[in-house]
């Protein structure tokens, strides 16, 4: 009998020679410096590989365009916010009522999406999201939702608790229609506590 392989929580990391390893913990840390510095638009993958010590077609080997480092710092966001989820302090992490902890993924993950909005745009379609990040939120809200004795159908009721957090639909409501952060935070609220029940 195999030994059962653990469910990936984000965006996996292929498994790779340590020569590789090094030189994209490399590349990454270098565009993590630059973008942090002066953003997105600053990196380019000449200025990259020059930063990292490597050749550009190092750069592109790894990770075949911008846009697909832009999507790899992305999943690094994407990660750490998984781990604090999964047993960060509370209310995110365990330990809180459902109710916190639901509040508290949905204020994180705003705040996650608007935090990240540079990344998300330079990452173009590299960063579409997966099926594996999209499971796990969803998965998670499901798992909250059960937790506060809430009954009916949880998958249809988890989308309609995710679907105003997307950053497509905080893109629309923040940039187009003016609305402010705490507007669609309080809104948010309300749709939880009515569902919450």
């Amino acid at each position: 009998m195999s030994k059962p392989q653990p469910l990936p929580i984000a965006f996996g990391a292929p498994t790779e020679r340590a020569d590789a390893a090094r030189n994209r913990e490399a590349l990454l840390c270098a565009a993590r410096q630059i973008v942090a510095a002066e953003g997105t638009e600053a990196l380019t993958m000449d200025r990259l590989a020059c930063a990292a010590g490597v050749g550009k077609g190092t750069v592109f080997r790894r990770f075949g365009s911008r846009e697909g480092v832009m999507g790899a710092l992305m999943n690094e966001h994407a990660r750490a916010w998984q781990a604090r989820v999964m047993s960060g302090p509370s209310p995110l992490g365990p330990g809180a009522s459902p109710r916190d902890r639901l509040l508290a993924f949905g204020e994180s993950l705003i705040e996650l999406n608007l935090s990240s909005a540079a990344l998300i745009a330079a990452a173009g379609e590299s960063i579409e999201r997966s099926y594996a990040a999209d499971s796990f939120i969803a998965t998670h809200v499901r798992y909250l939702l059960r937790s506060a004795g809430v009954t009916g159908d949880l998958h249809l009721l988890a989308v309609a608790i995710i679907a105003p957090l997307d950053r497509r639909i905080l893109d629309q409501q923040l940039r187009i229609e003016q609305m402010d952060c705490d507007r669609v935070m309080t809104g948010w609220t309300d749709l939880v506590d009515r569902i919450l029940g």
